[in-house]
């Protein structure tokens, strides 16, 4: 392992406006894309705001997704941070681009608290 853990930054241009703005489908996506992908869900929040657009948050064992929307432009942004092994925030990215039926996905990677920052500090 050369970091304690990954990020993952998804850009998600052209989804479905009206998937976008539903609470309620947002949440069961995020919890389902973090089921199939191997998290453990240990908290959660999600708000509906007006007039439009949602933002989530799992909390999950092995640290976070979350999610922000912006249904009037197509657009949600879309963080998936782990620091399990276990758990694929690749897959659970598929399954969110997926399900959003997002046209226009781009996924950045960082790699968080690379050890060998630990080495030079030491």
């Amino acid at each position: 392992m050369s970091s304690l853990g990954k990020h993952l930054l998804l850009e998600l241009w052209q989804s479905d406006s009206a998937l976008l703005d539903n609470v309620r489908y947002i949440e069961d996506l995020m919890s389902m894309a973090a089921n199939e992908a191997g998290a453990t869900i240990v908290g959660k929040s999600f708000h509906k705001f007006s007039p439009r657009g949602v933002t989530g948050i799992l909390a999950i064992a092995e640290s976070h997704i979350c999610i922000h929307t912006w249904p009037e432009h197509e657009y949600a942004a879309v963080d998936i941070f782990t620091c399990g092994k276990g758990f694929k925030p690749h897959r659970a990215a598929e399954i969110i681009i997926e399900r959003l039926h997002c046209k226009l996905p781009s996924i950045s990677e960082i790699d968080r608290g690379p050890l060998s920052q630990l080495a030079n500090a030491i």
